[in-house]
């Protein structure tokens, strides 16, 4: 008997290199061997797709944006398994108010949250139907960082909803003479963050904007940094997190639910969302407080055991295991 065919919708494709393409394809290589996996970058088209091509189950990315693909596959095969992965916009922006993601959440068997502060935030009547499956990404060895600067990474592509001009704010009140380096890569989705970057690197020699990079390179900036600077107005689960945290890296974040949940409630690496002046003060305490980042660094990996590949893939298989009984 052949594998059984899982379809996964994504409503961003490898170029874009960002959250949900990298889910879907890490998704697609631990499942693999157990499931026959069909990524698609695109939602499904309004046409019902050909029944070959259609798979035992699908899985789609972002209740909102890949609605398409989520009414599709539902009229078309009514009894066959549904499951939709939410991000930050869909929990934190678009749920209230937007009726093709609120559709979303009803059509769905199952509903895939990627850090577990996010149930609160689920309408009631859909929470029975949530499953909190942490991402992952392989443990790096802990570089050697130089005593002499604090070196500090953002890695988000320029949009609003990373709010990288808190970072760029944060800097610009640090005194000139401290050596507390931003490194900052992401592609310029946005022209007027984009041209803020601009100002501010030709401002202060210590921040760096390099733009998008490849996602391995990125990983490996990542573990030379002290701190992994993450500024969020929301997020539904930040791989960055994962990548920092399995490298050995602390974390500097936005109150915000996503970062909650995935660093828990009482870290002491909180910021409130837009606020500078407090990103500030950390980063300098980071600097002239090396107990307390090391204390810092002590709580993210205490919470490196969430984040390992045997973890996700074992819940991604259970997951499936629930909707596609006796076929996994």
């Amino acid at each position: 008997m052949s594998l059984p065919l899982v379809r996964i919708v994504t409503p961003y494709g490898a170029a874009a290199n960002n959250g949900n393409w990298r889910t879907a394809a890490r998704w697609a290589r631990l499942l693999h061997g157990r499931y026959r996996i069909m990524v698609q970058a695109d939602p499904l088209p309004g046409e019902a797709p050909p029944a070959g091509a259609a798979g035992d189950c699908l899985i789609a990315l972002h209740a909102r944006r890949s609605y398409p693909a989520i009414r599709a596959w539902r009229e078309r095969f009514p009894q066959r398994p549904l499951i939709v992965v939410l991000t930050g916009t869909d929990l934190y922006r678009d749920l209230p108010a937007d009726q093709e993601a609120q559709a979303s959440l009803r059509l769905a068997d199952r509903l895939v949250l990627l850090q577990d502060d996010a149930l609160r935030h689920l309408p009631v009547p859909v929470r029975r139907k949530a499953r909190v499956i942490y991402q992952s990404a392989p443990p790096l060895m802990p570089a050697e960082r130089p005593a002499s600067r604090l070196n500090c990474i953002l890695v988000g592509h320029l949009r609003a909803e990373k709010d990288p001009g808190t970072a760029l704010r944060a800097w610009a009140l640090l005194a000139p003479d401290l050596p507390l380096h931003l490194l900052h890569v992401g592609g310029a989705l946005d022209t007027d963050l984009a041209a803020e970057c601009e100002v501010s690197m030709a401002r202060d020699p210590r921040y760096r904007w390099v733009g998008a990079r490849p996602h391995a390179w990125a990983r490996q900036a990542i573990k030379r940094a002290h701190l992994l600077i993450l500024p969020s107005r929301m997020e539904g689960g930040a791989n960055v997190i994962v990548e920092a945290v399995t490298a050995g890296t602390a974390v500097l974040a936005s109150r915000v639910s996503g970062n909650i949940g995935m660093l828990g409630r009482g870290y002491a690496g909180y910021f409130p969302v837009g606020d500078a002046q407090a990103l500030a003060r950390l980063v300098q305490r980071c600097w002239n407080d090396a107990a307390f980042h090391r204390r810092l660094a002590r709580k993210c990996r205490a919470r490196r055991a969430l984040f390992t590949p045997a973890r996700e893939r074992a819940a991604l298989l259970r997951l499936l295991g629930e909707v596609l009984p006796g076929r996994s």
